[in-house]
């Protein structure tokens, strides 16, 4: 019998996930999403390509969580994007809800699951989930850093005409304008990228990778899918076929990298109990002092919470 994957909410991002981990086949898909038609259709779309691609059709789209019942892992991308005019404080107080009520229904029909957490604001909703599940801190974590780091890498390949493939990059911190690419411990095919690119190169890089939400939504109207929703398949596949995958994922620190009690990007071991270690990396006095100024901006975003 295969495995069980559920995804909460059908829009751009968890579509984008459920079609990725479809084309993996190892496991079947629940998509969920409250509005009518929308996951079903979803579903049968991404069922529908199986016969293009060669795949297994093994989408189920549902508006409860009863077919999600067993589910090893679930990706929560339910929420609201931020609308014009809204606060930051509206849109947490608002996502707070939303995550709330589908970690609810998680634990009550998947109580065995890993939560991955992909709504925005990510790292306070990753507060939100674990507080209402109850769940141990390696049961419950959130999907930004690869994301990051993906923009990152894209952004190297560029600039040195090199493979992404022999990019080796690492971003930290909370998931917005003050995360921090890690560019001590950056290399192309091995080779430091200090070597290869100038510092006002790099400088621009990070500031690009810093500002990749906002440069896609300029262009979109919208956030962006593709990449997170394939980020957040990517850790599922490292959990499910415990493939012990060092991936920068936002975790619950308790004194790594000098943080207590916040959920931080940083590097973590993923296999099949979840987050099995966090990896700390010798920061230099600047990432260092980043990462701190992130770490602010993390806890004033999580304070804003009712719990």
């Amino acid at each position: 019998m295969r495995r069980k994957i559920t995804v909460v909410g059908a829009g751009n991002v968890g579509a984008t996930c459920a079609q990725v981990l479809a084309q993996h086949d190892y496991a079947d898909v629940v998509l969920v999403d409250i509005k009518e038609g929308l996951p079903q259709g979803k579903a049968l779309d991404i069922d529908q390509m199986g016969a293009v691609l060669g795949y297994e059709p093994s989408v189920t789209g549902s508006n409860g969580y009863e077919a999600t019942a067993g589910s090893e892992v679930v990706v929560i991308t339910a929420g609201l994007p931020r609308q014009p005019g809204m606060s930051r404080d509206d849109l947490v107080t608002t996502n707070e809800r939303i995550v709330g009520s589908v970690t609810e229904e998680v634990v009550r029909t998947s109580p065995d699951a890993i939560l991955i957490v992909v709504s925005n604001p990510l790292d306070a909703m990753c507060h939100v989930a674990k507080h209402v599940s109850g769940w141990p801190k390696e049961r419950v974590f959130g999907m930004a850093g690869i994301l990051d780091t993906s923009r990152f890498s894209t952004f190297i390949a560029w600039e040195t005409g090199a493979s992404v493939k022999d990019v080796q990059a690492m971003v930290l911190g909370g998931h917005g304008d003050q995360m921090v690419p890690v560019v001590s411990a950056t290399t192309v095919g091995g080779i430091p990228l200090r070597k290869l690119v100038s510092e006002e190169r790099i400088q621009a890089m990070v500031e690009r990778t810093a500002k990749g939400g906002g440069e896609l939504v300029n262009l979109l109207g919208t956030s962006a899918w593709y990449a997170p929703g394939a980020a957040a398949a990517q850790m599922v596949d490292a959990i499910v076929l415990d493939e012990k995958r060092v991936l920068p994922c936002t975790a619950y620190l308790e004194g790594e990298y000098g943080i207590d009690g916040l959920y931080m990007g940083v590097p973590v071991k993923l296999g099949a109990a979840g987050i099995e270690q966090i990896v700390e990396l010798d920061l230099t006095d600047e990432e260092q002092g980043m990462l701190e100024t992130s770490t602010a901006a993390v806890r004033e975003v999580v304070g804003v919470l009712s719990t």
